[in-house]
């Protein structure tokens, strides 16, 4: 008994001290500890991952999740950390990067794609990051292959459906983007979160550079839930890539071309402990292959980010561009080139604070800042002086009627089969009053601040807050008309989004905002997504249905606000009259958006297939009316009241002013496919219909004012927009794309086509023919061509530390890509060379 007394108080001596051995170990030697689950994109948990902690390159831990999905790492080093995760018939998986201290406990959820398709993380539906199959939206995503041989964005975004990309002209020229039948102003362009449009919504693709830009998330329908006005009919987010290798990395791209093309780039990241860093500058220019329409630009770029623990992340991004280009005119008209240029500068500026506050409750807060000049000049007229010398010249007063410079007498033929004969008016002279060199300038600045709270309520249920405040400043410097423009816009807004057992997804949400130029709107949205057969293995399953809908609102452009009746009422003495009358600011143009549709899987998910419906309806727009007309559109007044408006609109030499007096419909049917081929080989395609028609125009139908309608052989046609019945100009009733991207070992590779069906238009040359006529309007239906555009590039690392590229651009050699009168660029290529120093590219 006494021995069997002393080996117990022997244990508890033994079992005391490897006790206080451990506490003493944890103590001195506290672990990070990494944690979390791995589903797939429907949420279903994923059980057997392997998930692999990595730190400069090598593997320090791993784990296995469990039966519910579930994971944990531990490791006693403070460092900067990924994940790679990998389970059968799924996507290897490798997280983005992220500092973890000794005594931090982070959460990091896995979300691992199918082997043979991608099903992205989207942020732009929901306003949290999800899987794309988990809300009822139409978002894709467009990667860094995807980006990378292009040096600017306006082929890249063509390979989405339901886009269309407009671009009046060569490298640098004016690009616009119209989704399912909205206007170019209706949609919400956003880089790392930041709104970069112009006061109104404009934005020019034709002068973003792709330097630093990793990816772009293309959200097609409604959502100023979300984002505000200006979302009317789509959202694009820019994102900045980051600095990750241990090691600062230098990499420098150059390669050049025919028409004078070439292009360097040097950028420099890497990460330190808590610290990562990006910088990236580029130089582009080219001639073109039309007289003066030289084009370059600079552009700079910079992410740093800070992390004080592993639940906090600060990062500022900045990017700015200075770019000049020619303005040849449409030079398909004339023959001869505009002496014009157009200077641009952008600075676009984010900051944020994001704080994983508590497991279930993650805060983030921006600050954005938009800086945007734009100068326009015009040197001196060009062209042919028709009567020769009664063109006036520099400082020779408008005291006669002299002549003006015209084309060449070439014919302009339509893509549908009409034809009109120059010359065409393509400057004014001295004599009639024109003033060389013109000059004009835009300006439009934003200060933004915006915050999001997102709680996760329960495992299936997640709701988000947020606040928008936005200072906006508008002006034309050196105008006497347009004045400047201050708003203050405020945006408050919630939504839930949440899932029933993985199957039933929904997203709910509503907004209160109030805008200085239109005042106060309350857009609901609304999405579902619902699994009739879930994923799995088998010829035919995941089939999933889905439907969104939502309303939107668009800010009204400087020039429109300041061309109104209510603001020439204002700045003409009829403030008595205007509040007589019950007159404001010009309302917001509205939207009311539906789509449902279905996505099916096949083939153990090797192809993925999705149609929609979608029906789009304007309201609101904003259009140019006569003054005769403004009276009429105004149901409240009284005949005596309409007479009193109309003498002082006239007595006032009022032309043209700006109301909410049109609408239109925007409906079809989109289709896209995604496949695997193996593991190297992603294919996309995609195809929309575009059923679109103006159903209440007042625009060129002001025949006691403007004249009886221009006619073509008897043909309606308007000049400036579409009449009632017709078409909106520059939006395709057919568009599709395909892509092919390859990506294997050292060689990546990827082949792109773009297709486009004739679209509505105008020549917009009404009263410019050598008698002051419209001899040159010409029918506006299927004026445009329609255009197929092929594009080839790839690169090869020959050398650990040099790689060789190469670009083919327009393979078919089409320069009917752009608008009539306008010329896309002709087959061009371009090769290069990729220098590294430093292993990785820091991306």
């Amino acid at each position: 008994m006494p021995v069997y007394l002393s080996l117990r108080r022997r244990a508890r001596r033994i079992l005391s001290v490897s006790l206080f051995l451990l506490v003493f170990a944890a103590a001195v030697c506290p672990a990070a500890s990494i944690r979390g689950i791995v589903s797939d994109s429907t949420g279903a948990r994923v059980t057997g991952a392997s998930i692999s902690l990595l730190s400069g390159g090598q593997v320090v831990s791993s784990a296995v999740s469990g039966a519910d999905g579930s994971f944990q790492i531990t490791t006693g080093t403070a460092s900067r950390f990924f994940l790679i995760v990998s389970a059968t018939n799924f996507r290897q998986l490798q997280t983005p990067d992220f500092y973890a201290g000794q005594l931090d406990s982070l959460e990091r959820n896995i979300v691992l794609e199918p082997a043979w398709v991608r099903d992205s993380i989207i942020v732009s539906a929901t306003g949290t990051p999800t899987p794309g199959p988990q809300t009822g939206a139409a978002v894709n995503v467009l990667g860094p292959l995807d980006i990378a041989q292009s040096t600017d964005l306006v082929s890249t975004l063509r390979l989405m459906p339901g886009v269309g990309v407009v671009q009046t002209g060569q490298r640098g020229a004016q690009a616009s983007l119209f989704v399912n039948g909205g206007d170019s102003d209706d949609n919400k362009i956003l880089v790392d979160g930041v709104d970069v449009g112009d006061l109104g919504n404009q934005f020019d693709f034709g002068q973003l550079s792709t330097t630093a830009i990793e990816s772009a998330e293309v959200n097609r329908g409604p959502n100023s839930n979300l984002y505000g006005a200006g979302a009317e009919t789509g959202v694009i987010n820019f994102t900045t890539p980051h600095g990750t290798t241990s090691f600062p990395s230098l990499i420098f791209e150059g390669d050049a071309g025919d028409l004078r093309t070439s292009r360097e780039q040097l950028e420099l990241a890497g990460a330190y402990k808590k610290f990562d860093y990006l910088g990236e500058y580029s130089w582009l220019q080219s001639a073109n292959n039309i007289p003066r329409d030289e084009y370059h630009i600079a552009t700079s770029a910079a992410n740093l980010g800070w992390q004080p623990n592993g639940n906090t992340l600060i990062r500022a991004t900045a990017h700015y561009g200075v770019n000049s280009t020619g303005v040849p005119n449409a030079w398909a008209y004339y023959y001869v080139a505009d002496s014009a240029t157009q200077k641009d500068q952008n600075i676009f500026l984010s900051g944020s604070l994001d704080n994983q506050t508590t497991p279930s409750f993650h805060n983030s807060f921006h600050y954005g800042l938009t800086r945007k000049r734009e100068k326009y000049a015009q040197w001196a007229p060009e062209g042919y002086c028709i009567p020769a010398g009664t063109c006036g010249g520099p400082g020779i007063a408008p005291t006669y009627t002299g002549g003006n410079y015209y084309g060449s007498p070439i014919p302009i033929v339509g893509a549908n089969g009409y034809s009109a004969q120059g010359p065409a008016l393509i400057d004014y002279s001295w004599a009639n009053g024109a003033v060389y060199p013109s000059k004009n300038q835009q300006v439009n600045n934003r200060d933004q601040y915006l915050y999001r709270g997102d709680y996760r309520i329960t495992p299936h249920l997640m709701a988000l807050i947020g606040f928008d405040y936005a200072n906006e400043r508008g002006s034309t410097p050196g105008s006497t008309y347009y004045s400047p423009v201050t708003t203050k816009n405020y945006i408050y807004l919630a939504s839930v989004h949440g899932d029933f057992k993985n199957r039933f997804y929904y997203t709910l949400g509503g907004s209160l905002m109030h805008y200085s130029l239109f005042g106060t709107q309350t857009p609901p949205r609304a999405a579902v997504s619902y699994y009739i057969l879930r994923p799995s293995k088998g010829t035919f399953s995941g089939t999933r249905i889905l439907f969104n809908y939502g309303d939107s609102v668009r800010e009204p452009k400087l020039a429109d606000e300041d061309e109104s009746l209510y603001a020439f009422l204002q700045s003409n003495g009829g403030q008595s009259i205007a509040q007589q009358l019950h007159l404001a600011r010009l309302a917001a143009p509205f939207e009311r958006s539906y789509e449902g549709g279905v996505e099916q899987s096949l083939f153990n998910e090797h192809i993925v297939a999705r149609i929609s419906y979608y029906h789009n309806q304007f309201r609101r727009e904003i259009e140019y009316v006569g003054l005769n007309l403004v009276p009429q559109l105004l149901p409240n007044l009284t005949s005596t009241q309409q007479t009193q408006l109309e003498s002082f609109l006239r007595a006032n030499n009022a032309y043209e002013l700006t109301l909410n007096s049109e609408a239109y419909r925007g409906e079809g049917i989109e289709a896209n496919v995604e496949s695997g081929i193996g593991r190297n080989l992603f294919l996309r395609g995609g195809y929309t219909y575009l059923d679109a028609l103006v159903q209440q125009s007042f625009t060129n139908n002001d025949q006691a004012l403007l004249g009886p309608i221009p006619t073509f052989n008897g043909i309606p046609v308007g000049p400036y927009s579409p009449l009632q019945g017709g078409r909106p100009f520059r939006r395709p009733k057919h568009t599709g794309f395909f892509s092919a991207t390859y990506a294997a070992g050292k060689l990546n590779g990827i082949f792109s086509a773009a297709f486009a069906s004739r679209s509505d238009d105008s020549t917009f040359l009404e009263g410019d023919d050598i008698n002051g006529g419209n001899s040159l309007l010409l029918p506006n239906r299927d004026l445009d061509n329609g255009y197929a555009k092929l594009d080839l590039g790839g690169n090869y690392q020959w050398l650990s530390w040099l790689g060789v590229s190469a670009q083919a651009e327009n393979l078919l050699d089409n320069q009917h890509i752009a608008p009539i009168g306008y010329l896309g660029l002709p087959f061009t290529v371009r090769i290069g060379l990729r220098i590294q120093w430093g292993i990785g590219s820091g991306h």
